[in-house]
């Protein structure tokens, strides 16, 4: 696969977790919880964090192997298809507790992907 695909969707990833990051700065699971705005934009950027690691398909293993990117991508189709039965306390989960690591991986791997083309 062009490494313009893979650094573009990594770079969503990164994009839509820095929006996750801003949503939600200074709240706690109680605020989260209790703004609608808030959840509804976060459960949105997973949306494409998700789309994002199905693209990547085995790149995304390859360059981050120590993401659960088979849960990132299975959290899309929960998303999509099972929308009302999301549990937002697991969410924040998501949120609080795993986001930072992909933050790292995917940072990781888009200077491997950049150094390789020479950006």
């Amino acid at each position: 696969m062009p490494s313009e695909k893979r650094i573009r969707w990594f770079e969503d990833i990164l994009d839509n977790v820095a929006r996750i990051e801003r949503f939600t700065a200074g709240m706690d699971i109680q605020a989260f919880l209790a703004d609608e705005q808030v959840t509804f934009a976060v459960l949105h950027a997973l949306l494409i964090i998700s789309e994002a690691a199905r693209r990547l398909g085995a790149d995304a293993e390859t360059l981050a192997p120590s993401q659960p990117w088979r849960a990132i991508r299975g959290l899309g189709n929960v998303l999509r298809h099972e929308y009302g039965g999301v549990d937002p306390n697991a969410i924040w989960r998501i949120v609080a507790d795993d986001l930072p690591a992909l933050k790292q991986a995917v940072e990781r791997a888009l200077a491997v992907l950049r150094s390789s083309r020479g950006v």
